[in-house]
Formats: C-alpha cells, structure tokens, sequence
C-alpha cells in the first residue's frame, strides 16, 4: 500500500495542473528536491505504479489515467501487514467481525509476528479506541472488542473514509469494498423518491448515508443487528423507512428489520434532507425548535455587525436554522457528515469560508458541541448561496445601447439583451443616434449597432439581431469590467496597509503557534494591536487553519479589534508546515473594526493572487526587499 509522503507527492500532483519541479513538490512534502526524485524512482520501480508519474526537463505530472487504476488496485489488494498501522488496522477489522474475540497466540502466527508485537499493536488500537465508545478487553489470551453495534458500525465508516483517497466516499468504492453492484442505482432513485416527496437533498453527503447502508446490509448478512432507537419515529421517519424498505428489496432483495430501517431514515434526516415547502420558508419554521431558530437569529445578527454584511434575512435564517438542527443531533452522536467541496471552499471562498467559521464558533460555545471542518464548509455553502445572490444585484455592468430606430428594431434588440443577461446587465439608456460621441457615456460599457473605425475597450459592436457571437462578447467585456473594478479597489485599499517594518524574508518559527505569536509581537509593538488580538488569532487558528491555499496561510483574529489595519507578512524561499500544508508565505492581518467594509475584497483578492504557485515563486524569488515586494506585487495585481 503506497502511503506516507509518497502518497502525499501524488495527492498533490492530482490537484495540481501541468508540470511540478522537484523543488516545489519538495516545499509541500517537508523533503528535499533529492528526496522527491528517490520516491519517483521508487514509484517506476514498481509494477502498480510504474507509469503513474510522467517526467521530463520541466518537473513531474500525474498520468491520470494511470492513477485511477493504481487507487483501484490499492483498494482490491490485502494491506501490508508489515507496518505497525496496517497490522492494527488489519487486528481491528478482525475484532469488528469476531463477537467471540481474538486469540493475541493465533494472530501473532498469522502476521508472522511475535505476540509482544500483537502487544503493541492493541495499545495502538487502544489510543485509536479513545472517543469511539468501544473498548478493548483482554481475558488470559483473548482479546474481545465490547462497544454497541451503532459504534462498531460508526467505526467501520471512519476506516472505510480513512482507506479512500482523500477521506472521500464514492459510490464505486462502496460497490467494490462491500461487493454490491446496482449501489449506485439505489442512490439515484433513493434520491428522486426524496425529491418527490418534497425534501432538499444534499447530494454531497449522501454517499456517507448509502455508506451506512452497505454496512448495515453487510452486518446484517452477518446477524449483527443495530439495538432499536429509543426516539419514537415520526410520520417523516416512517415514511421514508417505507421508501427505504420498497428500494431495498426492490435492488437488493432485502428486508431490514424496523430498528435498522430507522437508524437509516435517521441519518438522512439528519444528515442530506431539508423540508421542502411550497407554502414558502416560513412554514419551514414548523419544522424547527424553537431554541434553535432563536440561537441561530442572535448567531446571524452578530455575524452580520462584525463583518459588515447583511445576512438578516427571514429565509436565510430558517434555512440556516434547518441545518443547524440536523448539524446538533449529528455533533450530539459524533457522527459528522463528509463534505467534499471543503478545500476548494476554503480556497475559493476565503471570507465565506471565514463566515462560516465565526458561526460555527458561536455555535460551539451555545451548544458546547464540535464543528468539523466538513460542517463548516456545508455552513460556508449557505452563506455563498445567499452573498451571491446578493453580490449579482450589486455587481450589474452598466450599458448604452446605441440602435437607430426602424419599426421596433431597438426595443427588440433591448429586450433580448435583457433576457440573455438581464442578470448582470443593465440598460441605461437606448440612442437611436447614429452619430452619437462614444466618449460622452458614463456608464461601464456602449453597445451599438453601427460599425466603428476606432475600437475602443467598453465599446462592443453588436448585430441588430443578436447573435451568440455576440452575446458571448458582451459577456467577456462585462468579465472585464468587473476584474477591473474589484483590481482597481483592491489595490488601492491593500497597499495601504503594509509596512517595511513589517516585512519579512527568510524568517522561520517552529510552528504556527510560535509564528503567530513572533509576528503578533511585532504588531503590538507596533502599537496596532493588543495581547487580546494575539490570543485571538491563536484560538481562531486552533479551530481551523488558516493555510488557504497550498503556498499561502493568514492567521488572524475573528474579533476586529485592531487599533489600525495591517498586514505583516513574511515570505520564505522555504516551505514551512502549517495545518498540514506547506506554505512560503504567512500574512498575519489585523483589521480595525470601522474598516470592515474592505474586508472581503482585501481577503478574496489577497489568497487569489497568493493562490497561484507560479506568482509565489515569482514573488519569493523577486522579493528581495520590502520596495521589491511591493513592485512585484503592484506588477501581481496589474496583470
């Protein structure tokens, strides 16, 4: 089984587009660029994985295909049970599967090992217990896993997560490891008997629910019964254990008792279904406890006030509420959902994302539960869905649409281009002068009809019938249009905040913890912020890192209490491990509560530009100085 940092090499080649040097590979693996060339060669050695990485003068890629098969023949091949971790591994799928216990005598013959080694291994599988409900319990040589079946079953989910790429469920997976053709079948119409019932699905977590299936009808086959639920089943509850037990048998040709049928219709109202009510949102709220509704109201308030956008909205808010509710019976069982946009949602959607974060940590302490990185992206999900449809009425472009008139040409014309792009689009004013000056309009963008011999940027020809051709110009400019706007503000509003005092090249701290509090000092010494702003952005960077993207993190607080916005920012030629990335640059930022409003703008621009690993070799090879920094990022920005 290919695991540790070779795994690590091809999981970041997997999401990294074109060729990789060896030097940057190296940055994300914590090795050296020699390192990286022995495990490419281990890799060709061998008959499983030797096409899988590709290799010329520019660096590596990934063969995708050759990697699709290499993950399907690691998930059919036994475990290596010469490592310490998959001999445990492999102990406690035994244990799960045994009732009468294992014999530490005979599983030492059968691993080749001695049975102080089987020692070993079960006080790792101790440590692993911690948490589960299961424990282990030894009488002379035997060796018992005591536990509910719901938490030897729960166990046996985060193992299968833990042996998928990625810690992602697939269907196909699922189908291969519990051999269960038609899975995926059973998905497809599980889900449009849902939707014809009236619910949301979330379909990014139901495979975690058909996981759960395959489990329970494998367990099942074995006589290894869930222990009935003491919730009484409401109506909901009970109609979808009908439709659980119809599909079942109809592609299985099983029949779950009444508790396992429950169990199942629980996790999917828990954890993919939301009401759906054609009475509008606010007959949802008869779905919702009144306490919940009330903490997530207060939690949407405060969220709001602090970072300065309005998220108090009566719809939002019970959808949100809706979430919740299933989100605390979830953290109540320590049965998570999965979420797998949670990366890309964190780099993507820095401020989002961060949103999220501030409510998910007021959730933490009115609940006292645990949110999950995966249950603050679902969170971050919410937000985006309603901040973009905010974001859309705001952000319209502009337009003048010169047409001279003939019939009615020009309000078919105007009505057309309302249609196709009413949403980002708005026509100010329809000149039907053919002489008209093209410099005298004031808004972002001049559609006109009538060929012109001096082609200007906001100036698009378009025919008097509208063609795709058309359409698909108007669309780039208005793409332009708006990347110049947010740039243009962007950079007038980050440049002010940086100071050669705080800039630093080269500068190393032990971890993140100690970079945080080394760049924090400087600040406060500064006079920009205080001891409380440190603490805060350490507590904030304990609930979930601010590693962004593979090569950028940016601790800091979620209180906005600064004295003065500012950013102190280190930039190292060498990679540093954070939150399980390997970043070159750390951007500790300060914000002052009355400058808010820049947040978003200052933080989504700041990580995309950070994002792209070509510019941040460029700006760590360039940025020699703090007046080289800012020429190159002025040239960053610009491009």
């Amino acid at each position: 089984m290919i695991g540790g940092r070779k795994a690590k090499l091809l999981d970041y080649l997997s999401r990294t587009p074109g060729w990789t040097t060896a030097a940057e590979l190296a940055d994300h693996v914590g090795v050296t660029p020699r390192s990286i060339r022995s495990y490419v060669g281990e890799l060709k050695e061998s008959d499983a994985s030797r096409d899988v990485v590709e290799s010329s003068p520019q660096g590596y890629r990934l063969n995708g295909q050759a990697y699709a098969a290499l993950l399907a023949h690691e998930d059919a091949r036994p475990h290596d049970s010469e490592t310490p971790a998959a001999r445990a591994h492999r102990l406690l799928r035994r244990l799960l599967d045994e009732p009468s216990g294992l014999d530490v005598y005979g599983a030492a013959d059968d691993s080749f090992v001695s049975e102080s080694t089987i020692d070993s291994d079960l006080a790792r599988l101790r440590r692993r217990l911690d948490g589960s409900g299961l424990s282990l319990r030894r009488n002379g040589s035997i060796v018992t896993l005591d536990g509910s079946e719901t938490d030897r079953r729960r166990l046996l989910s985060q193992l299968f997560r833990d042996e998928s790429e990625q810690h992602v469920v697939t269907r196909g997976r699922i189908e291969t490891v519990f051999r269960l053709p038609g899975i995926a079948g059973f998905g497809t119409e599980l889900v449009a008997a849902l939707d014809d019932r009236g619910y949301f699905v979330n379909e990014y977590g139901i495979n975690d629910v058909l996981l759960h299936v395959a489990i329970a009808l494998d367990r099942t086959a074995r006589n290894r019964h869930i222990e009935a639920l003491s919730t009484v089943a409401d109506d909901g509850i009970r109609q979808t254990m009908l439709t659980l037990d119809e599909l079942l048998h109809a592609h299985f040709g099983a029949r779950l008792d009444g508790a396992e049928l429950q169990h199942l219709a629980m996790l999917l109202a828990t954890r993919v279904l939301a009401p759906r009510s054609t009475s509008g949102d606010a007959a949802l709220e008869d779905f919702l406890d009144r306490s919940v509704i009330e903490t997530v109201s207060r939690i949407v308030e405060e969220a709001s006030q602090q970072y300065a956008v309005d998220l108090r909205d009566g719809p939002f808010t019970v959808r949100l509420a809706l979430h919740v509710q299933n989100l605390l019976t979830r953290a109540g069982e320590h049965n998570y959902s999965r979420n797998p946009l949670t990366r890309s949602i964190k780099t993507s959607y820095p401020l989002i994302y961060e949103l999220a974060v501030f409510i998910a940590s007021r959730l933490q302490q009115a609940a006292a539960i645990v949110v999950t990185d995966d249950e603050i992206a679902y969170i971050a999900m919410h937000v985006g869905a309603y901040l973009d449809q905010q974001s859309r009425r705001r952000d319209s472009v502009t337009c003048a649409l010169i047409c001279p008139g003939y019939y009615d040409i020009h309000r078919l014309l105007r009505d057309r281009i309302e249609a196709e792009l009413g949403h980002d689009l708005v026509v100010t004013s329809v000149v039907p002068d053919a002489a008209s000056d093209l410099d005298g309009f004031e808004t972002d963008l001049v559609l006109t009809t009538i060929p012109t011999n001096a082609p200007r940027e906001n100036v698009i020809v378009i025919q008097p019938f509208l063609t795709e051709a058309d359409i698909g110009a108007v669309r780039t400019a208005i793409a332009r249009v708006r990347r110049q706007r947010r740039r243009a503000h962007i950079k007038e509003q980050l440049l002010r905040y940086f100071d050669e005092s705080l800039f630093f090249r080269n500068t190393y701290a032990r971890d993140e913890i100690a970079m945080i509090r080394m760049l924090g000092e400087q600040m406060r010494a500064a006079g920009l912020i205080d001891g409380a702003y440190i603490d805060g952005a350490i507590e904030r960077e304990r609930m979930s890192s601010t590693a962004f993207t593979d090569t950028l993190a940016v601790p800091h607080s979620m209180a906005m209490t600064a004295r003065e916005t500012a950013i102190a920012i280190v930039v190292n030629e060498q990679a540093m491990d954070w939150g399980g990335s390997r970043v070159n640059v750390v951007a500790f930022i300060a914000f002052k509560a009355g400058e808010r409003s820049s947040f978003q703008a200052i933080f989504d621009q700041f990580v995309e530009v950070f994002g792209d690993r070509e510019v941040v070799q460029q700006l760590t090879r360039k940025s020699t100085t703090f007046p080289a920094f800012i020429d190159e990022l002025v040239h960053v920005f610009d491009s």
